[in-house]
């Protein structure tokens, strides 16, 4: 008894109340509906009564009862079949009538699941076909609305913020040990593949372009300008280098020898394009991009170097902490509204949304892209949207669900039962009006 108990208590826990009644008012209208209720159930009280008062003065005067007493039982009489037939059918929807186990009553707590299978299939074929979401997505002209809004300086203020909420959110969702072992993967997939092959090639290709000539160019400049203050270092290399029973002069004649011949030819390096040097340095260069392609030694000390780079602590801790770093300026730029970051992005957005709004065939095409993506997800993702309805409804307790549904349309409901009392007590009236007039 127990299990059964905590078992059939587990199951209602995972039924869901459903949300979306508009919780706030159902006090309202848990007293409208008990003020309709008394309203629609004193109109059967009254027809109730009028009815044992005509059936009493019948039989209190017998032959003698007034004409008029039996049109009013007849119209009473018919008043409370209606107003019982009404309330039962009212009733029937939400629950058993009087706790009754009466077949096809307590409709919506019974059928629950299938009613949310019909509101779902009613949707999906009425709602969800692809003729019908084109051709709202198409009359929405969501790019020349969105467009407007982003142009408008007025709203510069919320993208502002709208951008800095978007790039926090995601900062947020981004785990720190998350991104490391990201890192880590890129860092283990990039050492996978052989670098040294395709690096060659590319290499190949811009000496056969000639752009590594501005590279040498530089390092000759670099050179020259380096020969020219290293007077100072070349007279301390000779005097700690040089014979030590040299006079210092002499060391001072072969360190301005060594100088003067050091300029000049870098000089000579850096003014010719065709000097002996620089075409070795464009041959080394070629020789070492065929190399890296073809000759396994070369490939081979490439790729350790490039292990042993990748493999290193040092370099997954550096990009760590690179992240790391990187998020906190990044928090720090959005909490300031003026911060360069919020202001730059915003900026862009807004210089989008005035290309987009000024520019109609733009505007054209990407309504033709809001189209093909809107069909897309009808013609292929129609049945998982429909299925929210379905597994919603589905996980909502029933009698919990009809007790929603009651406040919802309850008060509503109500107006049949007095229609029901009224319409039944005017068509008994009639038959028995009918009914005198043709038998006497």
């Amino acid at each position: 008894m127990y299990v059964s108990t905590t078992l059939g208590s587990q199951q209602q826990s995972r039924r869901s109340t459903p949300t979306g009644f508009g919780a706030a008012g159902d006090e309202q209208r848990a007293r409208d509906l008990r003020k309709m209720k008394i309203v629609a159930t004193g109109l059967l009280v009254g027809a109730a009564a009028i009815y044992f008062l005509m059936r009493w003065i019948e039989h209190r005067d017998g032959s003698d009862t007034a004409a008029w007493v039996g049109f009013v039982r007849a119209a009473a009489e018919a008043g409370m079949v209606g107003a019982l037939a009404d309330w039962f059918a009212v009733t029937a929807l939400f629950r058993q009538p009087l706790g009754l186990p009466i077949p096809h009553t307590a409709l919506i707590p019974r059928k629950k699941d299938q009613i949310g299978e019909q509101l779902g299939e009613f949707v999906e074929q009425n709602f969800m076909t692809p003729e019908v979401i084109v051709e709202r997505a198409v009359d929405l002209d969501m790019p020349r609305r969105v467009s407007g809004w982003l142009a408008d300086p007025v709203n510069a203020p919320r993208v502002n913020d709208e951008v800095s909420r978007a790039i926090r959110l995601g900062s947020e969702m981004l785990r720190d040990e998350d991104v490391e072992k990201f890192i880590q993967a890129v860092l283990s997939w990039a050492a996978e593949p052989v670098w040294a092959p395709p690096l060659g090639r590319v290499l190949e290709q811009l000496v056969d372009e000639n752009r590594v000539e501005p590279i040498i160019q530089m390092l000759c400049e670099r050179a020259h300008e380096w020969a020219i203050d290293s007077q100072d270092l070349i007279d301390r290399v000779v005097d700690r280098d040089g014979p030590t029973w040299v006079p210092g002069f002499v060391n001072n004649l072969v360190g301005d020898k060594i100088y003067r011949e050091l300029v000049e030819f870098t000089y000579k390096v850096r003014a010719d394009p065709d000097h002996d040097l620089r075409r070795a340095m464009h041959d080394f260069v070629k020789d070492f991009a065929h190399e890296l392609q073809y000759d396994e030694a070369t490939i081979a000390k490439f790729e350790g170097i490039k292990a042993e780079l990748l493999g290193r602590d040092e370099v997954t801790g550096a990009a760590s902490t690179a992240w790391q770093a990187g998020k906190d300026v990044i928090e720090q730029m959005l909490d300031d509204p003026s911060s360069t970051l919020r202001t730059s992005i915003s900026d862009a957005i807004v210089r989008l949304g005035v290309r987009i709004r000024d520019d109609a065939p733009l505007q054209a095409k990407m309504n033709t892209w809001v189209a093909r993506v809107a069909r897309h997800v009808a013609d292929n993702y129609s049945t998982e949207i429909i299925s929210v309805i379905t597994e919603t409804v589905r996980g909502w307790d029933a009698v919990e669900t009809s007790r929603k549904i009651e406040l919802q349309v309850g008060r509503d409901l109500q107006f049949i039962r007095i229609n029901g009392t009224v319409v039944g007590s005017l068509a008994g009236l009639a038959i028995y009006t009918v009914s005198v007039l043709v038998f006497g």
